[in-house]
């Protein structure tokens, strides 16, 4: 009796490996579009239309408050700190609210606008909102999911895109879709999701609903090439910002147009950063830089199509002092300069 009660007492150990191995091999195949349908049922929730609300004054009826939507932004902090571009968010003259997805209508109490990059900070005063959650775009891969939400055309809060990543640290002259608007940007992702205007400032989501970019313009004459700023470009800042109550970015005091290897070869010129203005009292001035000078190097590393001037130097601090290699004319030069703090925009 006793031997047999040992028998029942432990389960079948072959039973129990084909019961276990049952147990995790049943799993449930999710499809693409299951995937983007629920990516975008927990971001979109925390997608805001941004609107621009003017006051002009009529003859006839006096003062008149306009409201125009004119891009997108997300919400990051649960107490209102939200992400969008630059350029939608750029005149001062002009008072600006979010909406939010539930109709809810908050006014924009602090912008903060970066100097470097195509990005603002927005600050309204509320709580409990729902957030985005910041990937790591230095993950992607070309050809992975993409997913693009914003407010198209201004008028259309909300709409969804799907596409691919194109291609990552992209370098081009993009135009924010209005045709008003053009910028050089450097090291951006491209994707073929599309990007209408008023879609700027919106999230590029993965499908695990992270954000790795931030909507940022389309290519001039092109149809489906759209760029976002990568998200890990925007973190730091974002950490600065909750840390100093403001972005510093280090500052040159140079406007330029990029020479590429392919202009290089082309026109016969040094590859690198073609000096088209100086700024008046900069850290370039001083240092003795001229209009038509060619960076080519900052402390040795090349400035290129992958490593901009704008990329390197963003790498320093302000006050940091910096050996640029120049050409001007036929001779080649070096000047140290010393980092000075970008101006407010």
């Amino acid at each position: 009796m006793g031997l047999i009660t040992l028998v029942y007492l432990f389960r079948n150990p072959l039973i129990s490996f084909v019961e276990d191995r049952l147990t995790t091999t049943v799993q449930r195949v999710v499809t693409e579009d299951e995937a983007v349908v629920g990516v975008v049922d927990k971001a979109s929730p925390a997608v805001v239309s941004i609107v621009e609300k003017t006051v002009i004054t009529s003859p006839f009826t006096g003062p008149l408050s306009q409201e125009q939507g004119i891009g997108t932004g997300f919400i990051i902090r649960e107490n209102g700190l939200i992400l969008t571009n630059k350029h939608v968010v750029s005149d001062q003259n002009v008072q600006y609210s979010v909406v939010t997805k539930d109709g809810k209508e908050y006014t924009v109490k602090k912008v903060t606008l970066d100097p470097a990059y195509d990005l603002a900070i927005l600050k309204i005063d509320a709580s409990n909102l729902p957030v985005l959650t910041l990937g790591d775009s230095d993950k992607i891969k070309v050809g992975q999911t993409a997913i693009a939400i914003g407010n198209a055309l201004g008028r259309f809060s909300n709409t969804v895109t799907k596409g691919v990543v194109s291609g990552v640290a992209r370098g081009i002259t993009a135009s924010t879709g209005y045709g008003t608007q053009s910028e050089e940007l450097d090291n951006v992702i491209q994707t073929d999701a599309a990007i209408n205007p008023g879609n700027s400032g919106g999230p590029l989501l993965n499908l695990s609903s992270e954000v790795v970019g931030i909507n940022v313009a389309t290519a001039s004459g092109a149809q489906n090439i759209g760029f976002a700023l990568p998200i890990n470009v925007v973190k730091p800042v974002v950490e600065q910002f909750e840390k100093e109550g403001r972005i510093i970015r280090p500052y040159l005091g140079v406007s330029y147009y990029l020479i590429t290897e392919d202009d290089s070869k082309l026109r016969g010129i040094p590859q690198g950063a073609f000096v088209q203005q100086v700024v008046s009292g900069s850290g370039a001035q001083k240092a003795g830089l001229v209009a038509g000078d060619i960076i080519t190097a900052i402390n040795g590393e090349q400035i290129s199509e992958n490593d901009s001037l704008a990329s390197v130097i963003i790498k320093y601090g302000v006050g940091d002092k910096i050996t640029l290699t120049v050409v001007r004319g036929s001779k080649t030069l070096t000047f140290s300069a010393t980092l000075g703090e970008a101006p407010a925009n």
